[in-house]
């Protein structure tokens, strides 16, 4: 950002620079969320998700408190997963599809701008703002932790297991800007969107390791036990079988790979379909 009184980067033509409007729109959009009733929202169910856990504990502790890795890893690993699921409904269910609905995205076309850099700063913005609620989780967990296990309570894997989660929100994030950039009602994209995190990719794991028998390596929600499963030791194995049933989990190298994977390809064909889409 430039500093008071000293021009912004400008490219060819005297303009701000792409990264220096997007930087800027970000802002703005980063703005908006955090001034809007979803963002309340967002917050509300992060301190009730924690407040749920921190109960839970209190009254039962049994093995959740036995050692710090089992209690981030049961407590962490399964609520982040939860509230990065809401904050990807919350902010990118509508990112893209209320420009459209709401007419607002007339008002962005008629400024210079390009549309990667459209996109770019929403996407950021929804990331931030998305990024808030993990830490404020992140932070009443440390809280619980502190309290049961004094300053042994920051065990190696919880930095990397939130660089882990750091990096499905963005996945997940691609994801649901895909799916808005496809729908131009809001109210579409944010009950596809949370129907398929809620329930589709749930299922459709199951389906697929229950009745084809083979590994849903292709699916999201296959990855994201990563999260917890890295404060297990040993780690979980990648195949196990029991009463005539066999699962999968993700090794942590596959876990990150799917989720690269899921954020390129899904932010770069939300991008294309957000350049051919007319507003009409």
């Amino acid at each position: 950002m430039a500093a008071p009184g000293v021009p912004a980067p400008t490219a060819l033509g005297g303009l701000p620079s792409d990264e220096h409007q997007a930087f800027r729109l970000m802002r703005f959009q980063l703005r908006d969320y955090l001034r809007s009733r979803r963002f309340l929202l967002m917050i509300a169910l992060t301190l009730a998700i924690a407040a749920i856990v921190t109960l839970v504990v209190a009254h039962f502790r049994g093995g959740l408190v036995s050692s710090p890795a089992a209690f981030y890893g049961s407590l962490w690993g399964g609520g982040v997963g939860v509230l990065i699921v809401f904050a990807g409904i919350i902010y990118g269910g509508d990112a893209i599809a209320g420009e459209f609905q709401n007419k607002t995205g007339y008002f962005l076309m008629g400024l210079p701008l390009k549309r990667g850099t459209i996109y770019q700063g929403k996407f950021l913005a929804a990331y931030l703002a998305s990024v808030t609620a993990v830490v404020l989780y992140l932070a009443i967990l440390l809280l619980n932790g502190i309290y049961y296990f004094g300053m042994n309570a920051f065990p190696w894997q919880l930095a990397a297991s939130l660089l882990l989660a750091l990096l499905y929100l963005g996945a997940l994030l691609g994801t649901t800007f895909l799916f808005s950039s496809l729908f131009k009602t809001s109210a579409y994209a944010i009950l596809v969107v949370a129907v398929l995190f809620l329930f589709g990719f749930s299922i459709a794991q199951v389906l697929v390791e229950d009745l084809v028998k083979i590994e849903p390596w292709f699916l999201l929600s296959y990855a994201s036990p990563v999260i917890g499963n890295i404060f297990s030791n040993p780690y979980p194995s990648h195949i196990s079988s029991g009463f005539g049933v066999t699962t999968y989990t993700a090794t942590i190298p596959e876990a990150i790979l799917i989720m690269i994977v899921y954020f390129a390809l899904t932010t770069l064909a939300g991008y294309a379909l957000f350049t051919r889409e007319q507003f009409t």
